[in-house]
């Protein structure tokens, strides 16, 4: 496989069980214990994958992954212990490709690795939908969706980072530029709508995926 994971997490326990693991499935791997050595450590080290840990000591793991976006491509999995924090991970738009809560079963992410690493080597697939920029519509197998503006924004968003992951507070924004107040409710209702159109054209798969108590995704 060949493949080496840089692993940045500060808890010694956790970043061995993280090594054994990823190790036993066929990755190298390398390890880092502060923010602060991590962008100058992957300059001179390429990598195919990080695990970042959001609280470390030297810098944080924001922006860590805000400096390693101005020169590397390399996909990101964000480590947190605090669950509230993942709406602002997301809604920052960091660049990073998904995120583990603590506490974690190792199992589940190296599954989640095989799967980011998997999704960015892969052709990119035809697209589902066919965005008419110029007139808000979209199409599915030449089918217009009839969506309203606002429906219109917020699937051209998702659709153009396929997988993902928007909060509902980050969807509001991209829905509703003057900064308006709506509730998170009124995101779920569009979402429902959107859904519900899509299905009459593409009845046999669902490409808007909800992700529990976080938000939506695409998967065209």
């Amino acid at each position: 496989m060949d493949k080496k994971i840089l692993i940045v997490e500060d808890e010694p326990k956790i970043a061995a069980l993280l090594r054994d693991y990823l190790v036993q499935s066929g990755y190298q791997t390398a390890h880092l214990d502060r923010g602060d050595e991590v962008e100058r450590w992957v300059l001179e080290n390429p990598v195919d994958l990080l695990l970042l840990d959001l609280m470390l000591p030297g810098k944080d793991g924001l922006e860590v992954c805000k400096g390693l976006r101005r020169f590397s491509t390399a996909p990101i999995i964000m480590i947190t212990a605090r669950v509230e924090e993942i709406d602002r991970l997301l809604g920052l738009e960091l660049g990073a490709d998904d995120y583990v809560c603590k506490p974690f079963s190792p199992r589940e992410v190296v599954a989640r690795v095989k799967a980011v690493l998997r999704r960015i080597g892969a052709p990119p697939p035809e697209p589902s939908v066919v965005l008419d920029e110029a007139g808000y519509k979209a199409s599915i197998a030449g089918k217009d969706l009839g969506l309203t503006a606002v429906e219109f924004k917020m699937l051209r968003k998702m659709v153009y980072q396929p997988g993902r992951i928007f909060s509902r507070d980050r969807l509001m924004d991209v829905m509703y530029s003057d900064q308006r107040i709506v509730s998170e409710r009124t995101v779920d209702s569009h979402i429902k709508k959107l859904r519900k159109k899509i299905a009459t054209v593409m009845p046999e798969r669902e490409i808007v995926h909800s992700v529990y108590g976080v938000g939506y995704k695409y998967e065209g």
